[in-house]
């Protein structure tokens, strides 16, 4: 089994975390939503598979190409 990383398209804040460490996910579900110049924007998962680990928290910054979660497939 491969771990893929979950990793943020901008640069922005941590608004919800949409999803929980050992849900099953399909590819796309949403995994936490940032706010980003007003705007909200979902990080999907990349791949199906187990949500292993969740590296950000609600209200936290994060960086473009940050990783905040890993899915085991």
């Amino acid at each position: 089994m491969a771990l893929i990383d979950v990793v943020a398209e901008v640069a922005g804040k941590v608004w919800k975390v949409e999803a929980e460490v050992g849900q099953q996910l399909e590819e796309d579900d949403d995994v936490v939503i940032l706010e980003s110049m007003k705007m909200e924007i979902p990080v999907g998962a990349p791949a199906e598979g187990t949500l292993k680990e969740i590296l950000v928290g609600e209200g936290d910054a994060v960086a473009e190409d940050q990783v905040i979660a890993r899915i085991e497939t």
